[in-house]
């Protein structure tokens, strides 16, 4: 299960789990964050939080997953980190937006949409009814 990331999808009258794979979740976990640290300063419990706020509780992102990805953009220098004593006088690693991180943020939202647009025009195309195999040549 280390591996999965879970989705609890809850309707009405259906409860189904969706398990986004680690790949999928890596390739998707950066943009989040920049979006995230785009309004604001956030420590790494906050922006797990903040995710699983924003999906109604339908992501839940491990600590082990969050920290490499936070810690792989700091190296890339998109955020910046710095330790804060929290009002509860505890230490937490406050991450930034760093302006290389703002390019990186605007390239892939705008790669994010053009993806999503390309899937939602292949989504939509009619179903093939042939029964003709492809032939490859």
């Amino acid at each position: 299960m280390e591996n999965k990331f879970l989705i609890l999808r809850t309707s009405m009258y259906v409860c189904d789990m969706v398990e986004l794979n680690k790949d999928f979740m890596a390739s998707a976990l950066a943009p989040l964050i920049l979006i995230i640290l785009r309004r604001q300063e956030s420590y790494g419990y906050q922006i797990i939080q903040e995710l699983k706020d924003k999906t109604g509780g339908e992501l839940h992102v491990a600590e082990g997953t969050l920290y490499p990805v936070l810690k792989k953009m700091e190296s890339k220098n998109w955020i910046e980190g710095e330790w804060k004593k929290s009002d509860s006088g505890r230490a937490r690693r406050y991450y930034v937006l760093t302006g290389k991180g703002k390019q990186e943020l605007e390239e892939q939202y705008s790669q994010m949409n053009f993806i999503n647009d390309l899937i939602k025009k292949l989504w939509n195309l009619p179903i093939s009814t042939s029964t003709t195999p492809f032939s490859v040549t």
